[in-house]
């Protein structure tokens, strides 16, 4: 049965109320339904896409404890396996509002239906970050990609450059360098900001350059990507890069547009939570890459769902 099947057959099974309705079924919110079973709450899950969330275009995850490396779908399909072996419900569908006033709250689904219940969890994640550059929108599916393992076997052989020095950016370069003939790393910065153990295994690969202090200014091209133009931003001068293809990885933009308003977030659009997960509304909580802190790891995202519900289940399920 498909995700998409199986989102189905959950929608007609959906109930009114639940203890809490964990808003995101990526590792935080995965891991925060079994806790919460664990407590003995009644969770449910929405999730507008996939179960894992953006782990699934990770090619190979090698940080996730007991095992030395596992791809992200297959890590995702055990996440999402592991909550229905504990009967935590899922159902797919697009968030477009909370209500939370009162002790019962709501999230509101965008076929119009309403799941009430007493806590809120945020495990929203986040999408890739735009280059917002001309030529972008244009050459967007004809030679710039923002995921590797969806796109990188359209470039064998191919010259790349790949935008942004940190742990996605050399990650998915490694991955794309099983491909590629040779990949051009960009970076804004005058030095690379990922791992160190990232950083010389993609050096071994003997298949990359870098160019620092830099930014894409436009990408030019034809029928597909030609050409990267690229800027000093000490200098400010201007030269060009042929490529066949370029993969954009400069970060996240957190999925919050529907809580503006809601919740109390920073100047990212990230949400303010203390240590416990709680966000100022009381209530609703706040886990994984869409909240405001330093590290956004699987690992801390699914310690967040862990910690929200430990708090949760201790200060509004005691009556």
């Amino acid at each position: 049965m498909s995700f998409f099947e199986l989102g189905s057959a959950k929608k007609s099974d959906l109930k009114e109320y639940y203890d809490v309705a964990i808003i995101g079924g990526g590792p935080g919110g995965i891991t925060a339904g079994i806790y919460a079973v664990q407590a003995g709450l009644k969770p449910i899950i929405v999730e507008k896409a996939l179960d894992g969330g953006q782990i699934n275009n990770t090619q190979s995850v090698e940080n996730w404890t007991g095992f030395t490396s596992i791809s992200g779908m297959e890590l995702s399909e055990k996440m999402a396996d592991h909550a229905r072996a504990f009967d935590v419900p899922f159902t797919y569908a697009e968030v477009v509002d909370i209500e939370t006033n009162g002790l019962e709250k709501a999230v509101v689904l965008d076929n119009g239906k309403r799941i009430k219940s007493r806590v809120i969890i945020v495990a929203t994640g986040s999408n890739p970050r735009k280059l917002s550059v001309k030529g972008e929108e244009e050459f967007k599916g004809r030679g710039i990609s923002y995921c590797a393992t969806c796109d990188g076997h359209f470039f064998s052989d191919k010259h790349i450059a790949v935008i942004g020095g940190g742990n996605s950016a050399l990650d998915e370069s490694l991955y794309l360098s099983k491909m590629v003939s040779k990949i051009t790393v960009i970076q804004n910065l005058p030095k690379l900001t990922a791992d160190k153990l990232l950083q010389t295994k993609l050096n071994e690969t003997g298949k990359v350059e870098y160019i620092y202090s830099s930014v894409v200014d436009s990408v030019e091209g034809d029928s597909q990507v030609r050409k990267v133009n690229i800027r000093n931003v000490d200098s400010g001068e201007i030269t060009s890069l042929g490529v066949d293809g370029i993969f954009v990885f400069i970060g996240l933009i957190p999925n919050t547009s529907f809580l503006k308003g809601k919740l109390e977030m920073n100047e990212f659009g990230y949400i303010r939570a203390d240590d416990f997960m709680e966000t100022r509304t009381k209530g609703v909580y706040a886990i994984g890459d869409v909240r405001e802190k330093e590290v956004r790891q699987i690992v801390t995202a699914a310690a967040d769902g862990a910690i929200a519900i430990y708090h949760a289940a201790r200060n509004y399920f005691n009556d």
